[in-house]
């Protein structure tokens, strides 16, 4: 289903990987640059792959996955929605997840995002960018593979109900989609678009939350 996935809806495309330079570039505050990272649906591997970290780790359930993580990334093919007992408890001072929660079931969600958090370190964070319905919510069904809603509220709400404390919200993150764009996609740009307090056509949230 994922090799279909990737090939109906999500085709690779290289103004993808300058569009998350810029993002984890952005956010690369937020990432200990000696530390232990994951990225869970990591797909293309576009965010892992730009992060600055002693430890890399990208989580997909694509078996295409070793193909696309980048030198001194360890890909580790593993259906999230089975667990992550194969990984050690308070193993990783952050992991990140891009487009992802919508794609799961309410119960599934649940056991992801509570083996998130025993992986996490103490003081560990996670770092979502997702699809925010109050904003994208005309095209949000048009990937037929969205099982679940999530705006600004309601996603802290569950992550602060499986232990989590929320540092950061930014309803208004990023565009839904780099579909349409009518302008060049450019690291400078993408950049530029981060760190204006205008967010034309945005569609995706960004959410951080802490184990403590």
């Amino acid at each position: 289903m994922t090799s279909g996935y990737h090939a109906a809806h999500l085709v690779a495309d290289p103004a993808r990987a300058v569009v998350w330079k810029a993002i984890a570039t952005h956010l690369q505050d937020w990432v200990p640059a000696r530390g232990a990272v994951m990225e869970i649906g990591a797909g293309y591997c576009e965010w892992i792959n730009n992060v600055t970290a002693s430890r890399r780790v990208a989580v997909d359930i694509w078996t295409e996955l070793p193909r696309f993580a980048g030198p001194g990334v360890e890909p580790l093919v593993l259906d999230l929605a089975s667990g992550m007992d194969v990984l050690e408890p308070n193993a990783f001072d952050a992991v990140l997840a891009s487009n992802l929660f919508e794609h799961f079931p309410a119960d599934t969600l649940s056991v992801v995002i509570g083996d998130v958090h025993r992986v996490l370190k103490p003081g560990g964070r996670l770092l979502i960018v997702q699809p925010n319905f109050r904003y994208a919510w005309r095209s949000y069904f048009d990937d037929y593979t969205h099982r679940s809603v999530f705006t600004d509220v309601s996603l802290p709400a569950l992550l602060r109900a499986h232990g989590f404390t929320i540092d950061l919200v930014k309803p208004r993150f990023l565009p839904y989609s780099m579909q349409g764009s009518r302008l060049p996609i450019t690291e400078w740009l993408v950049t530029a678009y981060l760190r204006s307090p205008f967010k034309p056509m945005a569609g995706q949230m960004l959410v951080i939350a802490s184990k403590h």
